[in-house]
């Protein structure tokens, strides 16, 4: 039914009137200015809205036209404000409790753009190869262009064992890749803890939700149990997309003894306020290292910030992905809500976050370490002749240093019609043999560019099309999800492996017991 301007007039005073009294009533009114300047422009949106439903080409409903329109104005603000249907505001309650389907991906909207921050660990999209900053083009075909992250999130979730088609640019590769995902229960169990060398513990946390302070703590007192007491310990924040402010604070409290952990300063006094470090007794003092990357945001900057401000820990890796900035969420009379940028994250000492981010102590990048491989080095007592030590009766026998072959890393299976085996990393090498759909691999090496090096039945060689066309299975990634991370896998990571390092130079040149 098409309605007058009038009538359209009516409805909008009645939802300005509304506007102010429920959702932003204060002290203040808004200031209308003495031109009547916002009177005037509402004059004009009702009068496109009324042109619009009496002349374009298609029948339109006022009600809908004006949801846009409020969705678009809030979309104008921030990456971060949006206009919640009540749909969206019900499902946003998912995000901090109980269990929701999906692939495991936190998005964002970066220059109109919607980005990926980080993929959950042991997700489908973590398994499939989705890296942070991967750029969403297309949803099952559909094109992502000007989508909203709260109607990317509704493609994206979906039942158990249903299909997902995701298609994403890359920064490096000329062509977009598409992934084939099946999504799965995504359990917001958020923190992985293990021994990586007798006293020093390793603690990940990939979100913070309503109970991570207590498996932390739980985590925690299991490390100091298997180790007989902490002497050090890794906290992993990396591709922490963030989560409850209240759980970073709770969190950052266990290592921090007295001064302020975080504040957040808005334009209203009522949305300024800061946090402050609890003096139980029973902090945690071992010295620790904090590692994070572009994947590391909000909450998780708000740990690493005040660790590193108070010289609590040292930081190592790259810059996080700043994003600083404290939505506030406000019911609507009609079941929706309006999720609005009121403040800036500051950090003890007084940083904003917002843009800038966490800069690490230390600026190292991640890269997979070669196992270390068996080799048998010739010795003074494998020398034929040798001068014999006290007490030796016989030589021993000359071995020769022997090499052990390169471990495998992972397998993989061709899913392309056909791929070429080369003898280099160029794609101009000789070829050696071309491998059809389904053949099996192993996988001896991930090298740059979307090369691998493979070993094929007798054959050791070259392909490239690392997630187009080669499927890898890693049998330690799989065993890895949602359980205790694997202490071998992790120390083949520089950045856990330095962590680790600098630990236990700092228990040596300190003199500590």
């Amino acid at each position: 039914m098409i309605k007058t301007r009038n009538s359209v007039r009516v409805w909008l005073t009645a939802l300005m009137g509304f506007w102010i009294i429920q959702g932003f009533s204060g002290p203040t009114p808004p200031a209308y200015g003495e031109d009547g300047a916002v009177y005037k422009n509402l004059i004009i949106f009702s009068d496109v809205i009324d042109e619009i439903e009496k002349n374009y080409v298609d029948p339109v409903e006022s009600e809908a036209l004006i949801k846009k329109a409020v969705q678009g104005m809030v979309r104008s603000l921030d990456p971060h404000s949006s206009y919640l249907d009540a749909e969206e505001y019900e499902a946003l309650h998912e995000d901090t409790k109980g269990e929701f389907s999906g692939i495991g991906v936190v998005l964002t909207i970066k220059d109109d753009i919607l980005t990926v921050i980080s993929p959950i660990e042991g997700t489908p999209a973590h398994k499939a190869g989705i890296r942070a900053g991967d750029v969403i083009v297309k949803i099952n075909g559909d094109s992502a262009l000007d989508m909203s992250i709260n109607d990317a999130v509704n493609k994206i979730k979906g039942a158990k064992g249903t299909r997902l088609t995701l298609t994403v640019r890359r920064k490096g590769e000329a062509a977009p890749i598409t992934y084939d995902l099946v999504r799965d229960d995504i359990p917001l169990e958020s923190v992985k803890s293990v021994t990586l060398s007798p006293g020093y513990g390793y603690l990940s946390i990939s979100n913070f939700n309503e109970n991570t302070t207590k498996d932390t703590e739980k985590a925690l007192g299991l490390l100091e149990k298997e180790s007989k007491g902490l002497k050090g310990l890794v906290l992993d924040l990396r591709g922490n997309p963030g989560g409850l402010l209240q759980q970073a604070v709770s969190i950052s409290d266990l290592f921090i003894k007295k001064g302020i952990i975080v504040s957040i300063r808005g334009r209203n006094p009522s949305d300024s306020q800061l946090w402050e470090a609890r003096d139980s007794g029973k902090e945690k003092t071992w010295p620790m290292v904090v590692l994070i990357n572009g994947g590391s945001a909000s909450a998780s900057e708000i740990v690493a910030g005040a660790l590193q401000d108070h010289k609590r820990a040292l930081v190592l890796g790259t810059p996080s992905f700043g994003k600083g900035s404290v939505q506030n969420i406000k019911p609507l009379g009609d079941g929706s809500a309006l999720k609005l940028t009121v403040a800036r994250y500051y950090t003890p000492s007084g940083r904003s976050i917002q843009a800038e981010g966490i800069i690490p102590d230390i600026d190292l990048g991640y890269a997979r370490l070669k196992k270390e491989v068996a080799q048998d080095f010739i010795k003074e007592k494998d020398l034929k002749n040798h001068l014999k030590s006290a007490g030796e009766e016989t030589p021993s026998e000359t071995p020769a240093a022997v090499q052990a072959e390169s471990p495998v890393v992972s397998t993989g299976t061709v899913v392309t019609d056909t791929l070429n085996m080369r003898k280099s990393d160029d794609a101009s090498s000789a070829l050696i043999k071309v491998l059809a759909k389904g053949s099996k691999f192993n996988v001896l090496e991930r090298l740059e560019n979307n090369w691998i090096r493979i070993s094929h039945g007798k054959d050791v060689g070259y392909v490239n099309g690392l997630s187009r066309y080669v499927s890898l299975e890693d049998p330690e990634d799989d065993a890895d999800e949602f359980g205790k991370p694997d202490k071998a896998r992790l120390l083949l990571d520089s950045q856990i492996k330095q962590a680790l390092d600098l630990l236990i130079s700092y228990r040596i040149f300190s003199g500590a017991k």
